[in-house]
């Protein structure tokens, strides 16, 4: 049966903002407390959503969750009214009420690991919420993620959901972001790559120094066995400890996958060369395999990093050929530029290269790979898709007409003890619901 690959790309929510939360990367700590613009990050998103939409893939609209998250703060002892609430945790931890406004949940490459059905015993296409737990502001994150995911593939003859994974760091699981899938066509069984940063069991096994590893070993195994994947559909690998350290704190951002084709760069593996050797021998399909491996003394790290090269989109077109959907700070920066502009002159599918601004996403420390999550899914499955979140040249516009209503142009911490905003955001919310026919799915819609 033919299958396409769907990108459910998250819309930035109404609270996204600078406030540095997230311990190991550097885009992120390095624009903490810096004026952010909400509604230009939500048409840059839809932005990028309508170009992919035209070049003939399938797009897909995750929902941002609500936020402020008023429900932990009730959790942490504060009390009242939600404007009291908001109020009292503004002065006694501005730290806090931060993390609990935080919008990052954009990034839907960290929503959850998915396994098309082809890869699966069940046949059915499999789903796990990531628990997220290394970072308390993503940590609230995976009853909600489960919820949009339950309204948006409720099929049960062909979709099948898990309950996230234990709440603590044995079992640190940050989803997609660390899971790559090599493969003939999307139709085809396929080589479910996860990669790991440390393993909590293992002590024999490095581990960085500086930075979290954020991906266990154990809770990629405890995905793998969840989806029911095939033996040889599955591979768990170790990225290298070192740049972890360096601000690569998930694995797309020092790699990324589609199809035949792995970009990675020559430090992304522990033991690189023999982890690549594991890949070829592993794969399953019968076109040749192509691993781009990016030398250092083209792109360094701190290039890669800064750039977020890895973090772009590699998406396949309608002649079999693939295109690098990368952020503008690639153009800027010119060794990965004179990188991009060799690779695609090279004997493999990546032809083409496209640039977006994704600057509002960016500065907070996610590129275009982190602000999709792939489903693959084929045409009875897509088919069974709630139509509500499949994009469309008139969902655009009124999405566009939605964030431009709803959506400040500016947001500062100082903002964080207006009561409105929460008001601004929950109103904004609920409209989008109706939207995207996802039915109450927020507590406050629930209470």
């Amino acid at each position: 049966m033919h299958a396409v690959e769907v990108n459910f790309d998250g819309l930035v929510g109404p609270t996204h903002n600078y406030a540095g939360l997230s311990y190991g990367n550097v885009a992120s700590l390095s624009h903490a407390s810096s004026h952010s613009n909400p509604k230009e990050a939500v048409l840059q998103g839809l932005e990028k959503m309508k170009a992919m939409h035209e070049l003939g893939l399938e797009q897909g609209i995750f929902a941002p969750h609500a936020r402020p998250d008023i429900n932990v703060l009730k959790r942490l002892g504060f009390t009242g009214s939600d404007s009291q609430i908001i109020e009292k945790a503004f002065k006694a931890d501005p730290i806090l009420l931060r993390a609990c406004y935080s919008a990052s949940a954009m990034w839907t490459a960290n929503a959850g690991t998915i396994s098309p059905s082809v890869d699966t015993l069940d046949g059915k296409v499999h789903f796990t919420a990531a628990n997220l737990n290394n970072k308390f502001h993503r940590s609230l994150e995976p009853v909600t993620t489960t919820a949009l995911l339950k309204a948006m593939f409720n099929d049960e003859r062909y979709f099948s959901h898990h309950t996230h994974l234990p709440d603590q760091g044995f079992f640190g699981d940050e989803g997609a972001a660390n899971h790559n899938r090599l493969c003939d066509s999307h139709a085809d069984t396929g080589l479910e790559i996860f990669v790991f940063g440390a393993s909590s069991f293992n002590s024999a096994l490095p581990k960085p120094v500086k930075f979290p590893a954020r991906q266990s070993l154990e809770a990629s195994q405890a995905i793998a066995r969840l989806h029911q994947l095939k033996p040889e559909n599955q591979l768990f690998i170790q990225q290298n400890p070192d740049v972890i350290d360096q601000g690569v704190f998930h694995n797309d951002v020092i790699a990324v996958a589609n199809g035949n084709v792995l970009l990675c760069h020559e430090q992304a593996f522990l033991h690189q060369a023999d982890t690549l050797k594991q890949i070829k021998q592993a794969y399953l399909g019968n076109k040749p395999l192509h691993i781009i491996e990016v030398p250092t003394n083209k792109v360094s790290i701190t290039d890669a990093v800064g750039s977020y090269l890895f973090n772009s989109q590699l998406i396949t077109l309608s002649d079999d050929s693939m295109m690098l959907v990368a952020p503008k700070e690639c153009q800027r920066n010119q060794a990965v530029h004179d990188y991009i502009q060799e690779m695609i002159l090279a004997d493999n599918p990546v032809q083409q290269v496209r640039f977006f601004d994704l600057r509002q996403s960016m500065q907070n420390g996610g590129g275009p790979a982190c602000l999709r999550l792939r489903v693959a899914l084929n045409t009875d499955e897509l088919a069974a898709v709630n139509p509500g979140v499949r994009f469309s040249e008139e969902k655009y516009t009124e999405l566009v007409s939605w964030a431009n209503k709803h959506y400040r142009d500016s947001l500062s911490s100082d903002d964080f003890a207006d009561p409105m905003l929460l008001t601004e955001s929950y109103q904004a919310l609920d409209e989008l619901t109706s939207l995207l026919n996802l039915g109450s799915v927020y507590p406050f819609q629930q209470e």
